[in-house]
């Protein structure tokens, strides 16, 4: 069961309360430069992304936010530090959600000021805590990042907030070790009731970041924790979104898109599986539908063992078979397995 949070509205998207974990993902272009970024959100936008951040290092970033807003169909969060300034510019330019540390961006009267803009226009504020970015007095007090020191620290940020009565909040809790992570989000649970943004930094690169994250990410949701998740890969952000809607289909938390099913393939395999499986994969991407299909190398086992899926097909010697919920429909030739599964996918 998931945890029980307050709802947060980032746009038109609602994060905690009831709503269905979202996915987000954060541009890797210079923000300054408005067409290339608007550009890739929009190939982030055709595999599902569903709220996008992006970095603003400096003043003229600032000040393409609303140009980029305007061009694009999901909200837009921007990702600032140190300098309030940059916060209240892209406030009064249209921005949908903030992502800061209170802690990093001047004093309390600085904080305020961003408190009371983001209060006036709705704007929620994540507060996010790194354990690679730990203030010098919570460090020296734990003597090194552990998941305690993570939620000390954005507690301390909350509390200015709260000072302020701004309340529209959503905490992230991220670092590289995944039982780090895990541990801080469970602890962070037992102190509010405000959403969580969910994801393991740093994780690394689309292969091995895509199981560290599928890990991390698939540990805390499995306890009923999170409502919002970000894949960090070094590579094409597009797989970011790719992998966190596999790992949410994973939990039956989202129900998007097809489930691909295949063996893993054995001494009975008669044909090229893996070819096969793979040109699947790519034909069944396009597809919005949350239809599961099964690619099996064996057609004496391959409709048993997979029965709940809605389509699939079973691999034989030069030849295969077609099979829906189990049920037999024909035998085709292995050259056209794959031009024939399509045609009941599209029937279905």
């Amino acid at each position: 069961m998931r945890r029980k949070t307050k709802a947060v509205e980032i746009g038109d998207v609602q994060i905690g309360g009831n709503a269905p974990v979202s996915i987000q993902s954060m541009t890797n272009t210079d923000t300054r430069n408005v067409e290339k970024t608007v550009a890739q959100i929009k190939e982030l936008e055709k595999v599902g992304c569903e709220l996008i951040r992006v970095a603003i290092p400096d003043q003229e970033a600032a000040t393409k936010v609303d140009q980029i807003r305007e061009s694009i169909n999901i909200p837009l969060i921007a990702d600032i530090h140190f300098d309030y300034k940059l916060a209240l510019e892209v406030l009064k330019r249209g921005i949908d959600g903030l992502r800061i540390n209170p802690g990093n961006i001047g004093g309390e009267d600085k904080v305020r000021q961003v408190a009371l803009e983001a209060t006036k226009r709705k704007v929620p504020i994540r507060v996010g805590v790194n354990a690679g970015s730990l203030g010098r007095d919570v460090l020296k007090k734990y003597g090194y990042p552990t998941a305690e020191a993570m939620v000390e620290s954005a507690l301390e940020n909350i509390k200015v907030l709260e000072k302020f009565d701004f309340t529209d909040i959503i905490i992230s809790l991220k670092a590289s070790d995944v039982l780090m992570t895990l541990k801080a989000y469970q602890l962070m649970a037992q102190e509010v009731d405000y959403p969580f943004h969910v994801g393991i930094t740093e994780a690394g690169t689309v292969k091995s970041g895509t199981i560290k994250s599928a890990v991390g990410i698939g540990s805390i949701l499995s306890q009923g924790l999170g409502d919002t998740i970000r894949v960090s890969l070094t590579g094409d952000p597009r797989e970011e979104i790719k992998v966190g809607y596999e790992i949410l289909k994973s939990l039956k938390l989202r129900d998007k898109g097809p489930t691909l099913v295949s063996c893993p393939t054995c001494g009975r395999c008669e044909i090229d599986l893996v070819q096969i499986a793979n040109k699947v994969e790519q034909e069944v991407a396009k597809l919005d539908q949350p239809i599961e299909i099964a690619v099996m190398g064996c057609a004496v086992n391959g409709p048993g063992e997979a029965r709940e899926a809605d389509i699939g097909i079973a691999g034989g010697k030069n030849e295969g078979l077609i099979f829906k919920e189990g049920e037999i429909l024909r035998k085709v030739p292995a050259d056209k397995l794959v031009d024939e599964l399509m045609n009941e996918v599209e029937k279905l």
